[in-house]
């Protein structure tokens, strides 16, 4: 299915479900709906960074600390990190990721905003990003992704979960 296609509950200020609508729809008219972020980390604590491809239909070329994605209408946000996270890594069998905190993403208000998930969970098994999601990828330490915030062009989303995420620990 064209990703375009895919149905996503819009949610209201407060993340309850208002309605659906395809999320080719939902972005180009700027309504709010749900992301799950999962700050995939290996067992020496390295986090997963990547370079999102070209053809991705937000922030396409960017670097991003977390995998992730939408929240498919009728999903929950514990199941839509699991499957988002296995998708993106390219792995199967994945413990649940452990949910940390929500808040509302609200940018520059030109994609509109989003109520995002912020999970963590640790990859033991070796990894296979998808090809037509993730153009590049290596597990950073804390200190080495911490030089690359000012060098590299992140999401902007995912650097608002990071600041979060580094307040949170």
């Amino acid at each position: 299915m064209d990703p375009a296609e895919e149905i996503l509950d819009i949610v209201d200020d407060q993340d309850n479900v208002t309605g659906q609508a395809p999320r080719g729809d939902a972005y180009a008219r700027g309504l709010r709906h749900r992301c799950a972020f999962i700050l995939a980390r290996n067992p020496a604590g390295e986090v997963f960074v990547h370079r999102r491809t070209a053809t991705k239909m937000v922030f396409p070329g960017m670097y991003d600390m977390f995998v992730g994605g939408v929240v498919g209408a009728g999903e929950t946000y514990d199941e839509a990190a699991l499957r988002e996270a296995e998708e993106e890594l390219g792995v199967s069998g994945l413990p649940q990721p452990t949910p940390l905190f929500r808040f509302l993403y609200e940018g520059d208000g030109s994609r509109g905003s989003w109520w995002s998930a912020v999970y963590e969970v640790t990859v033991d098994l070796p990894v296979r990003p998808q090809a037509e999601e993730i153009d590049w990828y290596a597990f950073l330490s804390l200190d080495e992704l911490e030089r690359r915030l000012g060098d590299w062009a992140w999401t902007p989303d995912s650097l608002a979960a990071f600041d979060r995420w580094r307040a949170h620990r």
